[in-house]
């Protein structure tokens, strides 16, 4: 069992006023004035005069533990004013655990010297407006019953305010900080303002780690300029922080925001992080601009609402959305890992800046040199209630997704082309075709190509395969076997939105994955593909159908002219008797055998009717030309090739042009 502080004996001499062995064996506690035995408050009125006289403006005092009326207080103060601006001046002053009963005027104070009001007691108002603390200022554990009035302070060194108690409001409005401020722990039961207040150290901290905001918290338009803590916090009410600027790092991790939040405008020149934080009313958050990192990882949003973000990364991993959402980003690489959507979600790309509620631009400067909105990865999440718009979804991973084949990819969705430029494969030159691939298989092919890891920070070069995150670790890597799926389900998710032009590249990424797969794809299947991928690109290259039908053709001519067609057209010779007696005659026709071509065989004779044979072939029509016997075996497999080439090359053109 604790023992109450009344009981406590100070560690100064005190005055022991009062004191009753029964009920309060400590009776006083205030500090005894220098040269006496008792403590301001109990002087006599002569000794008290004697003291006071003896002060003059920036003197040191001591008085711990002392019981102040708001008489005293006045005459404590009127005896340090400075004649030339009638106002207190102290030097070092020290009122820690003393006791305020009335309301408390240091207004316009000067404190020179450290000022210490630690576990101090204000039962009415305490007011410090514009005062100036020259040295360090400590309010630490002190309880404000009534209203703690700080508007414009000035603090020029620390300011402490760990596990202080407001009951009543709190003003800090335009005070100004210069060096650490430390609110830990702090109780704010009323409406807390910091508006304009600027916490101007950019070496110190701001520290708002685990403080209770039960009423209104407003931080509108102010300025942080060093490292702003929040961790933790808990704002009851409402909680305004718009046009604030935060010059370096802010954290918000684990905060409670259980009324309504206010972001707009509000300006992170540095990293953002908000992890584990929770919204249980925001409606809207935003606009807010973050030249770093903006890290939304695990935070809990309540309710449907709309966030308007410009950074340069916006972190989403593990968030839980409890309601309906729209995250309109600018600029900005988007991760939303292994998030929970309990309803439709939809992340946009703004086409145009953000403005203030006054209608001006916002100031996205530090963020011009990115381009839009790139989605780095949707694992884990259940994309049947995700809607992706105007998006680059080039380095998205979208391995682990759920229901991926109802994705909705809205707008002028981005993926990453092959690699450019030619190559050699062997002593051929060969590019790779031209089609929308998956990060996936860009980390795959770098991986069984052997590539090295490019820099950290370095561009990918256009050139080459992208490799992943954990190049070229193997076990890390996805297989052709598990890619493979997320091309079918992309190409299902496009098929179902009507668009079979799109869904075409995804149709052929699949038939590549299946190609290369050499653990789930049987041989012959994986030999069919090749024929397959070799003759028309899965039936989705015309060009490569149709360049394969005119070699074909080009063959098939020159075949005809060597050995299909005979030297000359057959002749046919009638045969028969003429009955003596008279009556019909009988005559048998004959046909002579094709003759093998000899002498001149590439005649322009020739090379017509080997053209007619072979355009008759394609339309899988016969010619009726005369052939050899090989000519004939030649016109089979025209018949039989040339046709299918031919429809491999329509169905090519009809993937591309079907709606």
């Amino acid at each position: 069992m604790s023992t109450p502080a009344g009981l406590l004996v100070p560690p100064w001499p005190h005055c022991g006023h009062g004191a009753d062995p029964a009920t309060d064996p400590v009776g006083c506690r205030g500090i005894h004035v220098s040269g006496h035995t008792a403590c301001f408050a109990h002087l006599t009125d002569a000794d008290r005069d004697t003291y006071l006289a003896s002060l003059a403006p920036g003197a040191d005092i001591d008085h711990r533990g002392t019981l102040f009326t708001a008489d005293l207080l006045k005459l404590l103060l009127t005896a340090l004013h400075d004649p030339i601006t009638r106002l207190p001046y102290l030097g070092r002053a020290d009122f820690g655990e003393a006791r305020f009963a009335g309301d408390a005027r240091f207004d316009r104070a000067r404190f020179s010297g450290d000022a210490w009001f630690d576990g101090a007691e204000f039962d009415g108002g305490a007011r410090f407006g514009a005062a100036k603390f020259s040295r360090d200022a400590g309010f630490g554990e002190t309880r404000f019953a009534g209203d703690a009035r700080f508007d414009r302070a000035r603090f020029s060194d620390g300011a402490w305010f760990g596990e202080a108690e407001f009951a009543g409001s709190a003003r800090f409005d335009r005070a100004e900080f210069a060096g650490s401020a430390r609110f830990d722990r702090a109780e704010f039961a009323g409406s807390a303002r910091f508006d304009r207040a600027d916490f101007t150290s950019n070496a110190s901290n701001t520290r708002f780690v685990k403080a209770r905001f039960a009423g209104e918290a407003e931080f509108e338009q102010v300025k942080f300029a060093g490292n702003a803590w929040f961790e933790g916090a808990e704002f009851a009410g409402d909680a305004r922080f718009r046009e604030a600027q935060f010059v370096s790092h802010a954290w918000f991790d684990g905060a409670l925001f259980a009324g309504d939040v206010r972001f707009g405008e509000a300006w992170f020149a540095r990293h953002a992080d908000f992890t584990g934080a929770q919204f249980l009313r925001a409606s809207r958050w935003g606009p807010v601009t973050c030249a770093g990192v903006l890290d939304l990882s695990g935070v809990v949003f309540g309710v449907p609402v709309t966030l308007e973000i410009a950074a340069r990364e916006v972190q989403c991993v593990r968030t839980r959305w409890e309601s309906t959402a729209t995250i309109r980003a600018r600029h900005a690489s988007v991760d939303l890992g292994h998030a929970v959507l309990a309803a439709p979600i939809a992340v946009t790309a703004h086409p145009t800046p953000f403005t203030s509620r006054f209608g001006q631009l916002l100031d996205e400067s530090p963020l011009t040199d990115l381009a839009g909105v790139r989605m780095v990865s949707v694992q884990g999440v259940d994309a049947a209630l995700l809607v992706l718009t105007d998006t680059d979804v080039s380095d998205c991973l979208f391995s682990g997704a759920f229901h991926l084949d109802q994705l909705r990819l809205e707008g002028r969705t981005v993926f990453a082309p092959p690699p450019t430029g030619w190559r050699r494969h062997g002593l051929w030159p060969v590019r790779w075709t031209r089609r929308r691939v998956l990060a996936e298989e860009h980390h795959w092919r770098a991986q069984v190509a052997g590539q090295p890891a490019p820099p950290s920070g370095a561009t990918p070069s256009a050139d080459q395969w992208r490799p992943g995150s954990h190049h070229p670790d193997p076990n890390l890597t996805p297989d052709p076997d598990d890619i493979a799926p997320l091309y079918r389900q992309l190409r299902k998710a496009f098929e179902d939105a009507k668009n079979e032009p799109g869904a075409a590249d995804f149709y052929y990424g699949e038939c590549e994955m299946r190609r290369h797969d050499h653990t789930g794809t049987p041989r012959v299947e994986r030999g069919l593909l090749w024929g397959y991928w070799l003759l028309s690109g899965y039936g989705l290259r015309a060009s490569r159908a149709l360049g394969w039908l005119a070699v074909s053709m080009l063959a098939t001519i020159v075949l005809l002219m060597a050995f299909g067609l005979p030297t000359s057209s057959p002749k046919q010779k009638a045969t028969g008797t003429v009955p003596s007696s008279g009556g019909e005659v009988t005559l048998t026709i004959d046909k002579q055998p094709p003759q093998n071509p000899t002498g001149d065989r590439f005649s322009s004779e020739r090379f017509e009717k080997a053209l007619s044979v072979t355009f008759n072939s394609v339309v899988f029509r016969s010619s009726g030309q005369d052939l050899t016997t090989t000519g004939t075996y030649i016109e089979m497999t025209s018949r039989l090739l040339e046709p299918t080439l031919l429809a491999l090359a329509v169905l090519a053109l009809r993937g591309r042009i079907k709606r």
